[in-house]
C-alpha cells in the first residue's frame, strides 16, 4: 500500500478542486489528488461546456432561419447532428488539456486516479490502496443530477445532463422533466436543432429569477415551438427510447405526454455518498456538508467548495470558494464567503442574468426600495440588431445604494457585470448613470436605467425653478 503525507489533500478534480490543487501547488504546498471519474468533472464534461457548444450550434441554426429579417435568406438549414455531436466533443478535447493528469502532475500535483473515503480525521484512502495523510484536506466531489422519485421511471431508459451530451441521433420529441436553467436551455438547443421539445414543470419555470423577466424566456421559447407545461407534477413514466410516455395531474387538470427521449433535469444533490465523511467527523446531510462562513467543516482540518456544501451550485461559485479556501489554510487570512454579489446567468436567447436581490427578495426583506428600468427596444443597437426583446430591472435602496440588477436580453451575461461590481462594492446609482458608454453598445441599456432614478427630480418643477432664476441673473 503507497503512502503519501502532503500539506494539502484535494478530494475532486472538478472547477472548485483543480482551482485549490494549481494554486496551493504553485505557492509551495505540497498537494494530492482524488479524481474517480475524467479530469474537469462535470463542468467541463457534462456541463457547462457541452451545453454552451450546443446551445451554440441550436443558435446558428436559429440565425439562418432568422436572417430573412435583415433581407438575407438561406433557407431552412440542413442539421446533421452527428457533427453536432463532434463539434460538442471537439469543444471538450479543446479544454481538456487544461485539466489533465499531465498537466497537474506537471505542475507538481501528485494525481490519484481512484475514489477517496475518509478512514480517520486525518487520513483518506483511496479505492486503490493508496493511503493519504495531510495537514488539510478540502473536499470538492461537486453534485449528480437529482432524480425524482417517479413510478416506473427506474424502468424507463432516461437521460440526464451526464449521458444528454452522448446522443448521436436528434431525438424526435423529446421530453424534458423539470423547467430550471439546465432544462430551459436545451429545451431551445434541441428545439432549435430539429427536435419537437415539451417541458413539464411542478411550479413555474427558472422560478429563482424574477416572473418579470422570465416570462420574456417562455414567450420566446413559445414562439419557437417548445411545448411548456407549468404546474404539473409527473407520478409515472413508461415506455422504451422512441416511445416514451409521462403521465402529470396539476393545474391543467390530468394528461399525458410522449415523445422519443426523456430528459431528467430535476435539479442536483450534493455527493456527500461514500466518502466516509462521519469517520472524519464531518456534518452532513442529503443537502450537503455543513460548512462555516470559512468553508470549514465540522472537522477543523477539513474544508469544503463548490456544490457538495449544497449552497449555490455554479462553476464560478466553487472557483470563488476555492479563494477562498487558498487564503485561509496558506495564509491563516480567515477568509469569509459573502454571496451578496454572486451572480448567476441562464444561457437562453435571449440571455437570463442576475445578481444581488430581486424586487420580491427586497420587499420580503423589508427594504424600500426603488425600481429602475430600461428596455432593449429603446436601445439604438439592438435595434440595429433586431434584438428588441428583453429588459433590465435594477434595485435601489432610497438612498440610492444598488442591490441587485437583473436583465433579460441578447447577451445579458456580458451586461451584468458592472452590476456584480456595483453590488459587491456597495457602489451608489450615480456612479453607473454617470460612466461615458459608447454608442451604439447594448451597454447604454445600464447607464440609461440607471440613468432613471434622477429623472424625476432633474425634470422637477424646483428645477424648471432654479434654472429661471439662474438664466435671469446671467
Amino acid at each position: 500500500m503507497a503512502t503519501h503525507e502532503v500539506d494539502l489533500c484535494v478530494i475532486g478534480a472538478g472547477s472548485g478542486g483543480l482551482s485549490v490543487a494549481s494554486g496551493a501547488v504553485q505557492m509551495g504546498a505540497s498537494v494530492a489528488l482524488f479524481e474517480r471519474g475524467p479530469m474537469g468533472g462535470d463542468c467541463l464534461n457534462y456541463g457547462c461546456v457541452p451545453s454552451k457548444a450546443l446551445l451554440a450550434a441550436g443558435a446558428r441554426a436559429a440565425s439562418g432561419r432568422e436572417a430573412a429579417r435583415f433581407g438575407v435568406t438561406f433557407g431552412e438549414p440542413v442539421v446533421d447532428f452527428p457533427k453536432v455531436h463532434k463539434h460538442v466533443h471537439d469543444v471538450i478535447g479543446s479544454i481538456a488539456p487544461h485539466d489533465s493528469v499531465e498537466r497537474f502532475e506537471g505542475l507538481g500535483v501528485k494525481v490519484l486516479q481512484e475514489t477517496a473515503q475518509f478512514t480517520g480525521a486525518r487520513e483518506v484512502t483511496g479505492s486503490g490502496g493508496t493511503r493519504v495523510t495531510a495537514r488539510r484536506f478540502v473536499v470538492a466531489t461537486g453534485s449528480s443530477p437529482a432524480v425524482p422519485p417517479i413510478d416506473g421511471l427506474n424502468s424507463v431508459p432516461y437521460l440526464t445532463n451526464e449521458s444528454l451530451f452522448e446522443l448521436k441521433e436528434l431525438p424526435s420529441h423529446l421530453l424534458i422533466l423539470g423547467g430550471g436553467p439546465i432544462g430551459i436551455e436545451m429545451a431551445q438547443a434541441f428545439r432549435r436543432l430539429g427536435s419537437a421539445v415539451t417541458v413539464l414543470e411542478m411550479f413555474k419555470i427558472l422560478p429563482h429569477d424574477d416572473p418579470e423577466l422570465t416570462n420574456v424566456i417562455r414567450q420566446r421559447l413559445l414562439a419557437e415551438g417548445v411545448e411548456i407545461i407549468e404546474g404539473v407534477a409527473v407520478g409515472k413514466a413508461e415506455g422504451e427510447t422512441g416511445n416514451i410516455t409521462v403521465h402529470w395531474s396539476g393545474d391543467q387538470g390530468v394528461g399525458q405526454t410522449s415523445g422519443s427521449h426523456l430528459l431528467v433535469a430535476a435539479g442536483r444533490r450534493p455527493n456527500v455518498g461514500n466518502l466516509g465523511l462521519d469517520a472524519a467527523g464531518i456534518k452532513h446531510s442529503p443537502r450537503g456538508i455543513e460548512v462555516s462562513a470559512k468553508l470549514r467543516t465540522t472537522n477543523r482540518n477539513v474544508y469544503a467548495i463548490g456544490d457538495v456544501v449544497g449552497q449555490q451550485q455554479f462553476t464560478h461559485a466553487a472557483g470563488y470558494h476555492a479563494g477562498i479556501v487558498i487564503r485561509n489554510i496558506l495564509f491563516r487570512m480567515g477568509a469569509k464567503v459573502d454571496t451578496k454579489a454572486m451572480p448567476w446567468v441562464t444561457y437562453t436567447d435571449p440571455e437570463l442574468a442576475h445578481v444581488g436581490m430581486t424586487e420580491k427578495a427586497a420587499n420580503e426583506a423589508g427594504r424600500s426600495v426603488r425600481i429602475l428600468t430600461s428596455t432593449f427596444a429603446e436601445n439604438d443597437r439592438a435595434r440595429a440588431e433586431l434584438a428588441t426583446e428583453g429588459m433590465i430591472k435594477a434595485v435601489t435602496d432610497q438612498r440610492g445604494r444598488i442591490l441587485g440588477a437583473s436583465i433579460v436580453g441578447y447577451h445579458a451575461g456580458e451586461l451584468i457585470l458592472p452590476w456584480v461590481l456595483a453590488v459587491s462594492q456597495g457602489m451608489k446609482i450615480g456612479a453607473m448613470a454617470g460612466i461615458v458608454a459608447p454608442y451604439p453598445t447594448f451597454s447604454e441599456i445600464s447607464k440609461r436605467a440607471a440613468g432613471s432614478y434622477f429623472t424625476d427630480s432633474l425634470f422637477s418643477d424646483r428645477t424648471k425653478f432654479i434654472v429661471r432664476i439662474l438664466m435671469r441673473l446671467g
